[in-house]
């Protein structure tokens, strides 16, 4: 027969065994979620004005491109290509296969001029480009403070492959959670 104390020390372990497995388990589903499917994001920068602050939170599905490409007028997360470990936030302007042309504010794909009510009235476009067509497994990316926005015109298309996630919601701050249309935005022409 074991002594008393033997069992109260045997259920003690076993208490704290499976709080450590417990934790262990909720830390591996939380990096595979993290990799994996959804990841929260700070705005760095005014180059996505007035559609997102700097400060901004917000949640970005990492899955969805595993299944499709990016459509234009969705905003994405994309790795910055200058500065590895930062990341950008963008529109997507156009995909492979477009052809891209920029004047000042003015952004045409393929000819037509793109309507975009999301852009900064008060930031007009400084940089010209195109045209071009974007090349298969590419994307063309602006943001929407266009006088203060690094992106494809000068950086030139992204590869598919840089684009971590679509912004599906705005996280924080808590006054601004909701106001989800202008990162849902779908290309529309003038």
């Amino acid at each position: 027969m074991a002594p008393p104390q033997e069992g109260p020390r045997r259920a003690g372990k076993g208490l704290v065994r499976e709080i450590l497995e417990t934790v262990a388990l909720a830390l591996v589903l939380a990096l595979l979620v993290r990799t994996f499917g959804v990841q929260i994001y700070r705005v760095d920068g005014e180059s996505m004005l007035p559609t997102l602050a700097h400060g901004d939170r917000l949640l970005v599905n990492k899955l969805v491109y595993r299944f499709r490409q990016p459509v234009p007028g969705e905003v994405v997360v994309v790795a910055d290509p200058a500065h590895p470990g930062r990341h950008l936030v963008k529109r997507v302007i156009a995909v492979a296969g477009e052809e891209v042309e920029v004047q000042g504010d003015a952004v045409w794909v393929n000819g037509r001029l793109l309507d975009e009510p999301y852009t900064h009235p008060d930031s007009p476009g400084t940089y010209s480009a195109g045209p071009l067509t974007v090349p298969e497994g590419y994307v063309w990316v602006m943001g929407d403070n266009r006088g203060a926005s690094l992106d494809s015109r000068l950086i030139g298309p992204l590869p598919v492959q840089r684009v971590e996630g679509r912004a599906v919601a705005l996280f924080w701050p808590p006054g601004r959670i909701g106001e989800n249309g202008p990162l849902a935005a779908a290309r529309e022409y003038e």
